[in-house]
């Protein structure tokens, strides 16, 4: 049995880094196959480096169509677009590094979430006209989700927001969640650095329609906010752990109309149930504030109690700390993605996973007899705990 393995990365002429797995006897074995050849942004031709340098100027440029297709590049799978996507998301972080310490100033990000039907798109649209018209320069990625039947998906966020839409401060990118869990896409991390990149100060991530244990937003933007409407029955029996924990904002839509007396009494029912959580933050207490996002009725007092949070967080230094451990989180999250794949096509696994999903099916092995053979087969002597 290998006690340990290590892994050794060489050089070749061609530019490749082949990687070399070595047990503890010092004997090689195969690496996975999509692990041997690592392609780095060093090994695109002129052509390529030349489209991602019109890109980055472009988006330094503030150029719309620019921040569109870098946008499209990191969402694309194909591997040379992937190169492209990683060079020039290098030089994005480095451009927005150097601004930071130059202007001693931190773009704001705001994740909005909630169940469906809580009038998230309505609420940005008058949340965005109300930044625009007082100067300010916003982005919103809004998430919809894909179908599981044929992987399509509606984009319908931007078609509520016809006005913003046509607003020149204003730019608004949609994109399929393409399956991926926690209501956000598995690309909307590099989208804001992008939208940031651009010029666009706040940047908003409007999730799809979420339950209470779907916060993934909450790990790449600085401040999260939940959407709740009034009247909603249990929504606050079903909301109020796992989301809710994680919210630094609590604001109930649609106070207006024969729901104004719904909204005070849900806003006075969640400000009691935040009062028995854990603040997630220990500089700031989640508040819970009632809007309309027909009558635009407390539009300015919401942004004033988000510019409250965004100044505290700089003021504390909590802000910076708080983006150092979503990086971290997000290595993590694409190294899991990332092994997944490697792992459904690795040819020594590939070959006999059809095999195993059909003595599973037909209860010939149970699911964790059936994973540890693939397991091992992938990686040599591995035991599953």
């Amino acid at each position: 049995m290998l006690k340990f393995s290590f892994y050794e990365v060489r050089k070749i002429p061609k530019g490749l880094n082949i990687l070399r797995c070595w047990s503890s006897s010092g004997s090689p074995y195969a690496a996975p196959k999509p692990h041997q050849i690592y392609q780095s942004p060093q090994e695109l031709n002129a052509q390529e480096k030349n489209v991602v340098d019109k890109l980055f100027n472009g988006l330094l440029s503030s150029n719309r169509a620019c921040l569109a297709q870098s946008i499209t590049l990191t969402e694309s799978t194909h591997p040379r677009k992937c190169l492209q996507a990683r060079l020039l998301l290098r030089k994005a972080l480095q451009h927005c590094k150097k601004c930071q310490e130059e202007n001693k100033s931190f773009n704001f990000r705001i994740g909005l979430s909630g169940p469906p039907g809580a009038g998230k798109s309505t609420f940005l649209e008058t949340l965005g006209k109300y930044l625009t018209s007082q100067g300010e320069k916003i982005a919103i990625l809004a998430v919809d989700p894909s179908s599981t039947t044929n992987g399509g998906s509606l984009m319908g966020d931007k078609t509520r927001m016809q006005e913003l839409s046509r607003d020149m401060n204003a730019f608004i990118r949609p994109s399929p969640s393409s399956g991926h869990l926690g209501g956000v896409t598995r690309s909307t991390n590099e989208a804001i650095i992008m939208c940031e990149t651009a010029g666009y100060r706040t940047v908003f991530v409007e999730t799809v329609g979420v339950g209470q244990s779907e916060y993934e937003v909450a790990d790449m933007v600085d401040m999260f906010v939940v959407l709740i409407p009034p009247a909603g029955g249990d929504e606050l029996q079903g909301l109020k752990r796992g989301i809710m924990e994680h919210s630094h904002l609590v604001v109930v839509n649609k106070a207006d109309g024969d729901l104004v007396q719904a909204a005070l009494r849900m806003q006075y029912e969640y400000t009691s149930s935040l009062k028995f959580m854990r603040p997630i933050s220990q500089n700031w207490k989640p508040k819970v504030i009632k809007v309309s996002s027909l009558t635009g009725e407390g539009i300015p007092e919401l942004w004033a109690v988000m510019q409250e949070f965004h100044q505290t967080m700089i003021k504390t230094g909590e802000l910076f700390e708080t983006r150092r451990k979503q990086q971290r989180v997000w290595m993590w999250n694409y190294i899991t993605q990332h092994i997944m794949q490697v792992f459904r096509e690795d040819p020594r696994v590939k070959s006999h996973i059809q095999e195993m999903e059909k003595n599973v099916e037909e209860g010939l092995m149970s699911a964790g007899q059936a994973a540890e053979i693939l397991l091992r087969r992938f990686v040599p002597d591995t035991v599953l705990s």
